[in-house]
């Protein structure tokens, strides 16, 4: 299997979240236009997303779990990951259940019941407040990482900052033509257009 740093869960734990949403989306569209002749597409659409995120869901659980068994942490960390877990898993449990109930009313053709709608929004929740805390893990505690960027000088700025060398700038700044700089006392010549170097 390809090794992917530092494991797999991060490449296929965004398609639930994706899926929940474009089914909460097309759900929600297709009850509120449901005397629309494209408002069954809508729902049909949106009911093939639920599945997609419960299924996409139990993929990203299988390989979170073995994140949560393998990634190197602190006791922060784990504390951390455990809340994200937990959120994950009821999320899983929240859109498996709701895939289910789907499949019933595939069969019939209905729209989507005020009741069905709102589990939808609160499976959905569950999934974002998972991400989340997801993002924590990582952003905030930084497991899973292979190596944190060097802090910076507060200070240290990436603007670029010229260095003219032509005349005019020669004539106001002291360099190697001043009596009494170390480059004319050691011997040294600035070339026009050259940098100065140190011994």
């Amino acid at each position: 299997m390809i090794e992917i740093i530092p494991n797999w869960h991060p490449a296929f734990v965004h398609f639930p979240i994706a899926f929940a949403t474009a089914s909460v989306f097309f759900a929600a569209i297709g009850k509120l236009f449901r005397a629309q002749p494209w408002a069954q597409q809508c729902l049909v659409f949106g009911r093939w997303m639920l599945w997609a995120s419960a299924l996409s869901a139990c993929v990203a659980a299988v390989f979170g779990w073995f994140a949560y068994n393998s990634v190197k942490h602190d006791d922060a960390g784990h504390l951390a990951m455990t809340i994200h877990r937990n959120w994950a898993l009821a999320a899983l449990g929240a859109l498996v259940l709701l895939a289910v109930w789907a499949v019933r009313s595939w069969r019939s053709a209905a729209i989507p019941s005020n009741g069905m709608l709102i589990l939808l929004i609160a499976a959905w929740l569950l999934v974002v407040s998972a991400a989340w805390h997801g993002g924590e893990v990582v952003y905030r505690h930084g497991l899973g990482v292979m190596a944190l960027p060097t802090p910076e000088e507060p200070d240290h700025s990436h603007e670029h900052v010229d260095h003219p060398h032509d005349a005019n700038a020669d004539s106001k700044t002291p360099n190697a033509k001043d009596a009494g700089s170390p480059a004319k006392k050691a011997g040294h010549t600035h070339a026009p257009g050259t940098p100065p170097h140190q011994d």
